[in-house]
């Protein structure tokens, strides 16, 4: 059975946010302290990485992953990039370039982000190396069919996935009819909800509710995360199938 893992659940500040204050008991919690978004698909054959967030190493070591065979940007925000240094030591270890597979807008955004990754290191130093590859409606990674499309956040594309049963979908604020479509049958959706009120940018949670609704899937889990959400205290008041997200979340698909 493959596995993904919820590295991240935590949105652009995590939590708990630097310069608040909360309540008492709100942090006592561990599931309430969330990193910043990502995710790893494990295949029959490797490891697929979704996003790069600031946390990276340290998401990556407490679940013993030593080794990617790709990583998929689904836009090039700091939360979603920031930590792609890390990728260094596993392009050292393992003598090889990362794949890197986004949007082409965003592949550029990587290059001008990390420009020594392209480039031959110095003698004495070790630089990441990434290869750069446009994303495609379908990738074949790690012995997995990964389908691949192009949603809204605010007023950027950003890339979701599928595969198998499993949705991936964080940082959406419109989900077209034709995504909608292949959104069907779904064994479990993992989904950006935000906060309580609306924001431009991302779905809250009435609004990832009413996707929700429409798709039916089996089971939900709600992702990108602010503090407005106490872990247990929410799950406690959500529909049926429906739950927040939390960092090491492990489902089967």
């Amino acid at each position: 059975m493959n596995q993904a893992i919820v590295l991240g659940s935590g949105t652009s500040n995590g939590i708990p946010m630097l310069g608040y204050h909360y309540a008492p008991g709100y942090l006592d919690n561990p599931k309430n302290h969330r990193s910043r978004c990502a995710l790893l698909l494990q295949g029959p054959s490797g490891n697929v990485l979704i996003d790069c967030p600031p946390e990276l190493r340290l998401q990556l070591t407490k679940e013993n992953i030593d080794d990617l065979e790709a990583v998929i940007i689904t836009h090039s925000h700091a939360d979603h990039v920031m930590g792609m240094d890390d990728l260094r030591s596993i392009c050292i270890l393992r003598d090889k370039e990362m794949p890197i597979y986004s949007l082409p807008n965003y592949l550029e955004d990587v290059r001008r982000i990390f420009p020594y990754a392209f480039r031959e290191p110095p003698p004495g130093l070790s630089f990441p190396r990434f290869k750069m590859e446009e994303i495609k409606p379908r990738l074949q990674l790690a012995g997995l069919d990964i389908d691949t499309f192009v949603m809204v956040h605010g007023d950027l594309p950003v890339v979701g996935i599928r595969v198998n049963e499993l949705a991936y979908i964080t940082d959406v604020s419109f989900i077209p009819e034709e995504v909608m479509d292949q959104l069907e049958g779904l064994d479990v959706l993992i989904l950006d909800a935000l906060r309580f009120r609306p924001h431009p940018n991302h779905f809250n949670l009435e609004q990832a509710l009413e996707v929700v609704k429409k798709l039916n899937p089996k089971n939900t889990y709600l992702t990108h995360l602010t503090h407005d959400f106490d872990h247990d205290k929410t799950n406690q008041e959500l529909p049926a199938n429906v739950e927040l997200a939390y960092d090491g979340l492990k489902l089967s698909f």
